[in-house]
């Protein structure tokens, strides 16, 4: 039924079990990987009206979260290769991840998102949500929630 599969990774414990649960999925269902990960964008933090001075260039900083989204999408390769499933990766700098996954999972022409249900907890869960809820809420394309 599902032919090529997103897998969305933060690189967290509950994302590399997830990703396990996503790899034998599409070697049952005969499908390929897309892992994806979004890196965040630089931070600029303002202090009334001007700005802190951070250490970190915009340029080491994309070099940090290039060779973050490398690591944690590494993890997504090697899980497929053992598997025999066909993997590619993507990733996109972008500080909305739900958006992004969104974006991925329709540039790569995916059919199904498989995902982690993990998120804020709390208050601050109940006034943002998770980036699975919102994928849930915005997407156009299956969702796999996995527990």
């Amino acid at each position: 039924m599902f032919k090529h599969i997103l897998v969305p990774t933060d690189g967290s414990q509950l994302s590399q079990d997830t990703v396990s649960r996503a790899v034998a999925f599409a070697k049952e269902a005969g499908a390929r990987v897309t892992a994806f990960f979004a890196k965040p964008e630089y931070p600029v933090t303002y202090f009334g009206e001007g700005a802190l001075i951070d250490p970190t260039t915009p340029e080491k900083f994309s070099e940090m979260a290039d060779q973050q989204a490398k690591e944690v999408l590494a993890f997504v390769q090697e899980a497929c290769a053992a598997a025999g499933v066909d993997c590619q990766t993507v990733s996109a700098t972008s500080d909305i991840p739900y958006e992004a996954i969104i974006q991925a999972a329709e540039k790569a022409g995916c059919d199904l998102i498989f995902m982690a249900s993990h998120g804020r907890k709390g208050i601050s869960g109940l006034l943002l949500g998770s980036e699975t809820n919102k994928v849930l809420t915005h997407s156009k394309i299956p969702v796999l929630v996995y527990r």
